[in-house]
C-alpha cells in the first residue's frame, strides 16, 4: 500500500514538473513587432550597400518606437504592391514604408498619428528648360512608382500624355535619365536624397505641389498596437529621439 502510494506520488510529481516546462506559467512569450517594408525608397527605407542591413528614416524610428516600448523589432523587405495585402494577411503587423495617409487607404488600415509631412514635386533632367511649373507636363511622358502618391497625383493631372508605371524609384529616375520619361513625380525628399546621390544629373524646377502626411499601417483590429505605439511617437518627440533620427536623414 505505502507502496503503491508513494509510486501514485512520484507519477504525480513528474506530471507536475512536464506541465511546469511545457506551459511555465510565470513565463511569457516574448514581444515582437514584425515591421513590412519597401525597402527602395532613400531615405526612408533602404538597403545599406555596405552592410546589407535595412536602414532609413522609417525604420529607424520604429526601432526607437520598439526601444521606447521594449518590444522587439523584425524587419522584412517586402514589395510595395503586395505590402498591404502582406499586412492584412498577417506577414507583419506594421507598414513602416513612407505610406501617406489617404482616405482611401484609411477604409482597409488604421494609420498611427502622422509623423512626418511630405509633399509630391516633379523632378527632370537638368539640362531641361522646358519643363518648369506642373502645368508644361501637359503632352509630356511622366514615371511614377505604381500605387503610390505620386502615382494617384500624376492621374490628376490633365494632359499629360503617358503616365510610365515602375515598382521602385530608382526605376523611374533611370527611365528619365534614358530618356522615356520627360519626368519623375515622387515624395519630395526621395527626390532630394536622388538628386544628391547623383549629381548633375536632375532638378527640381518647383516647390512640392501637395501637402500630404506619412503614417504608420496596422490591420484594423489591432488597436491595442496601435495605442502603444502613438504613445511611443509622443514620448520620443519629447525626449528628442526623434529630432535625433530627423537630423540623421534629413539634417543640412
Amino acid at each position: 500500500m505505502k507502496k503503491s502510494i508513494l509510486i501514485t506520488g512520484i507519477i504525480l510529481v513528474v506530471i507536475v514538473v512536464m506541465i511546469l516546462v511545457v506551459f511555465p506559467g510565470n513565463k511569457k512569450s516574448e514581444e515582437v513587432i514584425k515591421v513590412g517594408s519597401d525597402a527602395a525608397f532613400a531615405p526612408f527605407e533602404y538597403v545599406d550597400e555596405k552592410t546589407g542591413e535595412l536602414k532609413g528614416f522609417d525604420l529607424d524610428l520604429m526601432r526607437a518606437v520598439g526601444e521606447e516600448l521594449g518590444i522587439k523589432v523584425e524587419l522584412y523587405n517586402v514589395a510595395w504592391d503586395g505590402i498591404i495585402p502582406g499586412l492584412l494577411g498577417g506577414n507583419y503587423n506594421v507598414i513602416a514604408s513612407g505610406m501617406t495617409i489617404t482616405e482611401e487607404r484609411k477604409e482597409v488600415v488604421n494609420f498611427t498619428d502622422p509623423y512626418i509631412n511630405a509633399g509630391q514635386v516633379f523632378v527632370v533632367r537638368a539640362d531641361d528648360q522646358s519643363i518648369t511649373t506642373i502645368e508644361d507636363l501637359v503632352g509630356k511622358k511622366v514615371a511614377v512608382q505604381i500605387s503610390t502618391t505620386g502615382d494617384f497625383e500624376a492621374s490628376k493631372i490633365p494632359g499629360i500624355a503617358e503616365i510610365k508605371r515602375f515598382n521602385a524609384p530608382p526605376d523611374t529616375f533611370l527611365e528619365l535619365k534614358n530618356g522615356g520619361a520627360d519626368a519623375v513625380i515622387i515624395d519630395l525628399a526621395v527626390a532630394a536624397e536622388q538628386i544628391k546621390a547623383t549629381p548633375g544629373l536632375y532638378k527640381m524646377p518647383a516647390e512640392p505641389f501637395t501637402t500630404e502626411e506619412y503614417g504608420f499601417a496596422l490591420r484594423k483590429n489591432d488597436t491595442e498596437l496601435l495605442e502603444k505605439i502613438n504613445q511611443a511617437l509622443i514620448a520620443l518627440k519629447e525626449n528628442g529621439k526623434y529630432d535625433e533620427i530627423y537630423q540623421e536623414y534629413f539634417g543640412e
